[in-house]
């Protein structure tokens, strides 16, 4: 055929028709992707070298499709025409007649570059073909085949039946016509597609492997445990898996090598994979497939954890700690009031201590309402309901808190308004009596210092809001003494909370993993990488988090996210995590999210 009836894909006016798909690599990503083409009614061509795997592809879309007549999704007819339209090969030559080709082999850029070479010689000009990587440079593929116009990334997220997302990406090279045709395909399909530049991880791996990465170098410096990384990210941001566990599905292996491309093209220092990711790697022990990884598991394959010599050991939370039984509350404000209902509820005599009475009484008033709310959606009785709210007391002074057991201060996050406080409570509290701090950034050894008894001190992170929330992060200061951290963890399983411990150092667990995540996403935005709302679409779509990280900015407050960013950025003195300019603009602007009815978007002022 001559150049003059070569079609050009970059002219063609209406999508290409993409009726027959051929699909190379038939693991675990290519045989699901098979099966969401063949039952959206295409004919795909499956292609693997190895037989082995293209029969276990056929028996994996049996046993899918028959689960699907089982649950009355697929009638029985609809499952034979599925499985017809499923033919596999282990020759390229059998992608001729496909007018896509998908091609899911490992992520190694020559094995690519050879599959995409060979399909030069066999497809028609005209045929797409697509790669599935989310770590290599799509650009490069393209540039080093015959014709780069037609190559562009499709990337699937596993498991493909099931996950919605699919980032189409395109090279500076690829031809509009065929960006179109595979986002139309992909609708059709019954995903949420999202057009998206080359660079590695693309939206959504590029911010999830960026936070995966940090909890392994949080794990690897011995800051936390494994069980606590996970809990705390799992309960406080209502994340599906921890990221320890989800770095142990993904394989650790994979993740090491998207962090290196990522690495290599970005130099940020949270990119660069952490050592124990090429440890673990070299070792073998790359994660489910292979076992074990972060955790043990009962055999390759299996998601049962088993405990190994890390496991935590069976302990009486009790055990060592001091008598509580009655806990003194400071301050007015959400996290206070919430902190004395869940305090109150549990049992406990609270002594609820604001500037002034009024505002004391102000809050033991939002209590009650938000008991009475409990109570109407039948989760408490009203007897308990009285029960609680008779159990606290309104103070205009900390002079109340004289016979307290525990006290916990929920004031303004500002360091001298909390020494202050800390310098009061030594005064009034009891000796013996725990002291903790709620604060989520600052050091808890500085309120500490402001007492006699540092040993007495301790932080008690709570999330907000504070009764729905399970986690509290148990903050221990170098001078915290034992029995004080075991107290901690005994009101908090009394109080139905999940304790982690973690060590006095900014951002704790959660926010330190939570906001260089939250300040990534915001440079994609200013870098012209992508919209916000397909960045926060990738992230729930893609990485099952229960809101994308602008509309969860909007919510936490834009002033409250800078302040958060700049103390880790002072702390850890990491490029990568200085603010965001455009998060400095907005908040020099006055607009800090849905409390000011402008953020990243506006809001319906109330």
């Amino acid at each position: 055929m001559g150049p003059q009836s070569t079609p050009d894909l970059s002219t063609q006016a209406s999508p290409l028709s993409l009726s027959t798909v051929a699909v190379v690599g038939l693991g675990t990503m290519g045989t699901g992707i098979a099966e969401v083409l063949t039952r959206a009614g295409r004919e795909v061509i499956g292609i693997d070298t190895d037989e082995a795997a293209a029969r276990r592809a056929v028996s994996a879309l049996e046993t899918a499709t028959a689960r699907a007549v089982q649950r009355e999704r697929l009638t029985e007819r609809e499952r034979q025409d599925a499985l017809a339209r499923f033919r596999t090969f282990t020759d390229l030559q059998a992608a001729a007649d496909a007018d896509l080709v998908i091609e899911v082999v490992p992520e190694d850029y020559e094995l690519k570059r050879q599959v995409f070479a060979a399909l030069d010689a066999v497809v028609r000009p005209d045929t797409i073909l697509a790669t599935g990587t989310n770590a290599l440079s799509v650009t490069r593929l393209a540039a080093d085949s015959q014709r780069p116009e037609r190559v562009l990334g499709v990337h699937f997220f596993n498991p493909a039946p099931a996950m919605k997302l699919v980032e189409v990406v395109s090279s500076v090279l690829t031809a509009p016509t065929a960006v179109t045709a595979v986002t139309e395909l992909a609708r059709d399909l019954g995903k949420d597609p999202i057009a998206v530049g080359d660079r590695p991880g693309f939206v959504a791996d590029g911010l999830l492997f960026g936070y995966l990465n940090q909890a392994a170098a949080m794990y690897e410096s011995k800051y936390a445990t494994r069980e606590d990384i996970d809990a705390a990210m799992k309960l406080g941001c209502g994340l599906p898996m921890g990221p320890l566990a989800l770095l142990d599905l993904i394989g650790v292996d994979t993740a090491r090598t998207v962090l290196e491309a990522m690495y290599a093209e970005s130099q940020d220092r949270l990119h660069a994979p952490a050592p124990i990711l090429g440890q673990l790697a070299e070792a073998g022990l790359t994660g489910r497939k292979a076992g074990r990884g972060f955790y043990s598991y009962d055999a390759p394959g299996s998601a049962t954890v088993v405990p190994d010599t890390e496991s935590p050991a069976a302990a009486d939370e009790g055990a060592g700690g001091r008598t509580v039984s009655g806990v003194g509350v400071a301050g007015s404000g959400t996290m206070a009031s919430g902190i004395a209902e869940v305090f109150a509820k549990a049992g406990y005599k609270v002594v609820l201590a604001a500037r002034s009475l009024e505002k004391a009484e102000k809050a033991k008033a939002r209590i009650a309402k938000s008991l009475g709310r409990s109570v109407d959606k039948g989760r408490m009785t009203a007897e308990a309901r009285d029960a609680a709210l008779a159990a606290i007391t309104p103070a205009g002074s900390l002079d109340a808190f004289a016979d307290v057991d525990l006290a916990v201060e929920a004031v303004a996050e500002d360091l001298a308004v909390k020494q202050e406080l800390f310098t009061t409570l030594d005064k009034v509290c009891k000796p013996g009596a725990v002291l903790a701090t709620t604060t989520s950034s600052l050091p808890v050894v500085a309120c500490a210092r402001a007492t006699s008894r540092p040993q007495d001190v301790i932080g008690m992170h709570f999330f907000n809001p504070a009764p729905a929330m399970k986690l509290v992060e148990v903050v221990r200061t170098v001078l915290t003494a034992d029995d004080v951290h075991a107290t901690v963890r005994a009101v908090c399983a009394k109080v139905r909370k999940h304790p982690v411990d973690c060590g006095d150092r900014a951002g704790f667990i959660v926010n330190a993993l939570l906001f260089p995540y939250l300040n990534n996403a915001i440079k994609m935005v200013e870098e012209h990488y992508a919209t916000l709302d397909d960045i926060d679409a990738a992230m729930k779509l893609g990485g099952g988090y229960p809101m994308g990280p602008f509309e969860l900015l909007d919510v936490v407050g834009l002033d409250v996210s800078l302040a958060i960013e700049k103390v880790l950025h002072a702390e850890f003195r990491d490029p990568g995590l200085a603010p965001s300019p455009l998060l400095e603009h907005l908040v020099a602007a006055g607009c800090l999210g849905r409390k000011t009815g402008r953020g990243f978007r506006e809001y319906a002022r109330r």
